[in-house]
């Protein structure tokens, strides 16, 4: 005798109620069978709860205080083991959005789903169609062909946020050459070519040269668009590294890759979702 599958569950991220409330209706409406584990408001508490009830489907609010969706999505990746035998898999993301034309370009160049506010009930219904689908194809009936790779979802998953993510300079957009940073009374005009780390740190972005330490207003994610990706990786979601500033890649026991600065002390842990930048290690 066949066990029954267990439902599909779900975690709603979404820091305003009536929206959150709004989706979660939705939802009942279309795909009756999902169980909603849980509805939190933030970015850290969508991580701890996705981490402690392991759902199969994320609906990620884009904006959220402390950890937007993407960085929240990436936090995840970063914090989940899918290796131990009978571990989920990574559940499948559905990010939410206000209308705007780049975001939902990006999200659809690279196939990741996303619902925009106020959520439409048949865009809803074609978006429950595709996570029935996928879901479905993590449990094939029979025959090596169907046979779900965790491991390659997984992949594909972070590449999809690496690319949201992307640091690269968009065409017409000119790069950086200096930074401004206000020391007291004084601005300091740093050049980019000495920059050796930028770290996001609370407020605030550190910019570290060999010799100084700056501290700036400007999000990270702002100053990203406008650095040349050809000599500034994105290692972490808090960390962007001057290329040719890496001195050497170490791999501690665990397989987590550090890097160690030129001129600097600092020991930069590299994410499970940039690590293919030093695959040859």
């Amino acid at each position: 005798m066949v066990s029954p599958k267990p439902h599909p569950r779900a975690l709603i991220a979404e820091d305003e109620p009536l929206l959150a409330q709004a989706l979660q209706a939705e939802l009942q409406a279309a795909w009756p069978e999902l169980e909603i584990q849980a509805v939190v408001g933030d970015g850290v508490s969508a991580v701890a709860q996705a981490l402690a009830l392991r759902p199969d489907v994320l609906f990620f609010d884009i904006r959220m205080p402390g950890l937007d969706g993407l960085d929240a999505a990436a936090e995840l990746v970063e914090r989940w083991d899918a290796s131990e035998p009978g571990a989920a898999p990574f559940p499948c993301l559905v990010f939410v959005t206000a209308y705007d034309q780049y975001a939902v370009q990006a999200f659809e160049a690279q196939a990741v789903d996303y619902l925009l506010k106020p959520v439409q009930p048949p865009r809803l219904h074609q978006t429950v169609a595709r996570l029935q689908a996928r879901l479905e194809g993590r449990h094939p009936v029979a025959g090596p062909a169907g046979v779900h790779d965790p491991q390659q979802e997984m992949d594909r998953t972070m590449a999809q946020l690496r690319q949201l993510l992307a640091t690269g300079n968009p065409a017409g957009t000119p790069a950086l050459s200096v930074i401004p940073a206000s020391v007291g009374n004084t601005v300091h005009m740093v050049p980019v070519d000495e920059i050796v780390l930028l770290e996001a740190a609370d407020k605030y972005v550190r910019v570290l040269t060999p010799g100084r330490e700056y501290l700036i207003r400007t999000p990270l994610r702002e100053l990203l668009p406008q650095l040349d990706a050809r000599h500034f990786w994105q290692v972490h979601r808090a960390a962007v590294v001057r290329v040719a500033a890496i001195e050497a890649v170490h791999r501690d026991e665990s397989g987590k890759l550090w890097l160690q600065m030129r001129d600097r002390a600092e020991r930069i842990s590299v994410s499970r979702l940039y690590a293919h930048l030093f695959k040859a290690m």
